[in-house]
């Protein structure tokens, strides 16, 4: 197939070129770790809030965000080097020379995928030295685990589309900020349960709020919302998807 061919290609250059550039690696890495010490270390009193009932600790509560979000932002600064092809010229003579056009929005996947499977990683092993408890079954970890990289498809096609329809790193701000918004008008700091107000309103009809569930619940041991999360990534990953190729076309049309 010639999709493949393609999609390898643009894989491998855009991790050469993250794993040989500091300046684009260190900050997808920096981030998570930097909001994982932050909230799980200066919130960790959170934990004695009366309503607080996550056995495995705050800790392992907010491993689980700091999780999905390195996930959703690994997607999105996989995004930010799309743009910065179209700025450089690269990714408008790949567009001429590709046999399979599709592909490239494959290989920019796979990328983000195994930049993100990097920061995960690192950001396991570090939450595992500062007192990550685990009470789920290997079925479990690996579900929190495939629920997350799903998530990071998903922040990959949304910047991708973007990317592709403006072709200019100015467009960061515009794949970066809806994703933001999302995260956190979910339960970050605490269990949805102990939301009130406008924020438990918003959280309560926010896909990621399930998705952290999710995730929490396998970490846990005890699943809650598990199908309900993936039905909902699966479907933004349809939707994402058919948002992707069609911003591929645009840059086509664009030459």
């Amino acid at each position: 197939m010639r999709i493949w061919p393609v999609a390898s290609g643009v894989a491998w250059r855009t991790l050469k070129n993250v794993f040989t550039n500091p300046s684009i690696l260190f900050p997808s890495l920096a981030f998570p770790l930097f909001f994982f010490t932050a909230f799980a270390g200066g919130l960790s009193q959170v934990a004695r809030v009366p309503g607080f009932d996550f056995e495995p600790g705050y800790t392992s509560f907010q491993f689980c965000f700091v999780l999905v979000q390195s996930a959703a932002f690994g997607g999105v600064f996989t995004g930010f080097g799309i743009a910065r092809d179209f700025e450089s010229g690269f990714a408008r003579r790949l567009l001429l020379a590709a046999p399979n056009r599709t592909g490239i929005v494959l290989g920019y996947a796979l990328s983000a995928i195994v930049r993100w499977a990097f920061t995960a990683t690192v950001l396991t092993v570090v939450a595992l030295i500062a007192g990550l408890n685990v009470f789920g079954g290997p079925f479990d970890v690996f579900g929190l685990y495939l629920l997350a990289l799903l998530v990071n498809v998903c922040g990959l096609l949304w910047a991708c589309g973007v990317a592709m329809r403006l072709r200019t790193m100015q467009a960061g701000p515009l794949m970066q900020m809806p994703v933001f918004l999302t995260l956190f008008f979910a339960p970050v700091y605490v269990p949805l349960g102990l939301l009130t107000g406008w924020i438990e309103a918003l959280a309560t009809v926010n896909p990621i709020t399930y998705v952290l569930e999710a995730v929490r619940s396998m970490l846990a041991g005890d699943e809650a919302h598990v199908a309900l999360a993936f039905g909902l990534v699966l479907g933004m990953m349809v939707l994402f998807a058919a948002w992707s190729v069609r911003g591929l076309r645009k840059a086509e049309a664009a030459g």
